[in-house]
C-alpha cells in the first residue's frame, strides 16, 4: 500500500522560509516523479513543482527562483524548500505520485490530474 505523508507547514511571515518534506512508503521514490500540488480554499488545486531527478525537475513560473524540490533516496523522502514567501503562498500542500511524468505536468500547464498517489496535506500560511 502506497502512503504519502507531508509535514512541515506552518505560519510564517512574508519574506520567510519553509521546508516541506514527503515521507513515502510502499514505493521506491527514486522509480518515480514525485510531485508537489497546492490548493487554496474555493480554486483547484495547481501543480507547484515535480521531480524525476536532480538535474530533472519542473517548477510552476510562479515559484520559479524561490522553491527548490530535492529527494533524498536513502530516505525514501522528496522536500519542497520554500523561500522568499508571499501570502498568494498560503493554500494546503501535497505530495503526489502523478500518473504522468514531470514533463506532461509541465507542459499541461499543472492542471490536477486524475488518478495517483496523493497524500493528506499540510497547511502553509504566509501572512503578519
Amino acid at each position: 500500500q502506497v502512503q504519502l505523508v507531508e509535514s512541515g507547514g506552518d505560519l510564517v511571515q512574508p519574506g520567510g522560509s519553509l521546508r516541506l518534506s514527503c515521507a513515502a512508503s510502499g514505493l521506491p521514490m527514486e522509480d518515480y516523479a514525485i510531485s508537489w500540488f497546492r490548493r487554496v480554499p474555493g480554486k483547484e488545486r495547481e501543480g507547484v513543482s515535480c521531480i524525476i531527478s536532480v538535474k530533472d525537475t519542473y517548477y510552476v513560473d510562479s515559484v520559479k527562483g524561490r522553491f527548490t524540490i530535492s529527494r533524498d533516496i536513502a530516505k525514501n523522502t522528496v522536500y519542497l524548500q520554500m523561500s522568499s514567501l508571499k501570502p498568494e503562498d498560503t493554500a494546503v500542500y501535497y505530495c503526489a505520485v502523478p500518473p504522468q511524468s514531470c514533463w506532461a505536468l509541465n507542459w499541461g500547464g499543472w492542471v490536477e490530474p486524475t488518478g495517483g498517489y496523493w497524500g493528506q496535506g499540510t497547511q502553509v500560511t504566509v501572512s503578519t
